[in-house]
């Protein structure tokens, strides 16, 4: 369901609460904006819901996922009271809550943070026949930038400019959907694209299955001046082998997956929320292979530039996270 956290009680639900007490009497909906259907944000929103609603009879709430425009779509359709929850990378949460980068002098000062999640690398894929070694070859292609309001687009802008490039140094500079870059790619209607995704990712895994899709390594000067930066990236490593037709490690740089919340949200619905997440950690952690290595001791604080949700601090404070 997407709308504001709100409240649902049917008429029929009503009269078997009445006789069996109150507790069933009001179901709550939550809504967790995510991205597009094959990338890792959509796999973390889709274990959430799994883990809250295992217990919905005792608690009350029901969560639901939605595909989204990804990252920045998910801070402002939070703000705007369309969202309860939504993934975003670590640099949007940053800038939405400091005001700089796409929210300079916009800043959301009810932005809250939830916890991180797995590390995000910027993968490039090329199409095999544009015989692309290096990111600076795609100067005059076609590339696929990213849609505006994603994290992987805001990103994208960042390490242009930081190139010192503009949109009209390719052919083409497509605003493709994640779920759309991939069969372009192989349809050969793009060269390549830039996305900020966990891994293993069926959005890489397809391409490089179905047309034998290239890893670009993103490294030099520009990517060294944004580490040096910006607190929020970090180098990273896309193993050799994860991927069809690329056997050899892939250099790159990246932020955090982030759930991020409103301070309007109630405490007791975060605090639902993050319990069912950590009380099921062993369940989550089998959900999606990009969740193997998560800590929660680093998922509490690693990525979170926002202040932490009321809920959530309660409960890590329960477990000894927080002092």
């Amino acid at each position: 369901m997407t709308g504001k956290f709100s409240y649902a009680v049917s008429v029929a639900a009503l009269g078997i609460a009445l006789s069996i007490g109150p507790a069933s009497a009001q179901q709550k909906f939550v809504t967790i904006g995510t991205g597009g259907v094959t990338g890792v944000y959509y796999a973390v929103g889709g274990a959430i819901c799994r883990l809250v609603n295992k217990d919905r009879a005792k608690h009350g709430i029901r969560c639901s996922v939605e595909s989204t425009g990804g990252s920045a779509f998910n801070v402002n359709t939070i703000k705007a009271g369309d969202l309860d929850f939504g993934m975003t990378q670590s640099d949007v949460q940053f800038n939405a809550i400091k005001g700089e980068g796409q929210y300079k002098d916009n800043a959301y000062g009810d932005l809250r943070a939830v916890y991180s999640v797995h590390p995000e690398p910027f993968t490039v894929l090329s199409r095999k026949e544009a015989n692309i070694a290096k990111f600076e070859d795609f100067k005059g292609k076609r590339f696929n930038v990213g849609n505006p309001g994603s994290g992987t687009r805001a990103s994208m802008d960042q390490l242009l400019a930081e190139m010192g490039w503009k949109m009209t140094d390719f052919s083409l500079a497509s605003e493709l959907k994640a779920d759309e870059h991939g069969p372009a790619l192989c349809d050969n209607k793009i060269d390549g694209f830039y996305y900020g995704v966990g891994h293993p990712s069926a959005n890489i895994q397809d391409p490089t299955t179905t047309c034998g899709a290239k890893l670009v390594s993103l490294a030099g000067p520009a990517i060294e001046t944004l580490l040096k930066k910006y607190p929020y990236y970090a180098k990273a490593t896309i193993p050799g082998g994860m991927y069809s037709a690329n056997p050899q490690p892939t250099e790159t740089y990246g932020v955090l997956a982030t759930l991020v919340t409103s301070a309007k949200v109630p405490e007791e619905v975060v605090y639902t929320i993050v319990k069912a997440t950590f009380e099921n950690f062993d369940e989550f952690k089998k959900l999606h292979p990009a969740f193997a290595n998560l800590d929660p001791a680093k998922m509490v604080v690693d990525g979170n530039s926002a202040p932490l949700h009321p809920g959530a601090a309660k409960y890590y404070k329960e477990r000894g996270w927080l002092k």
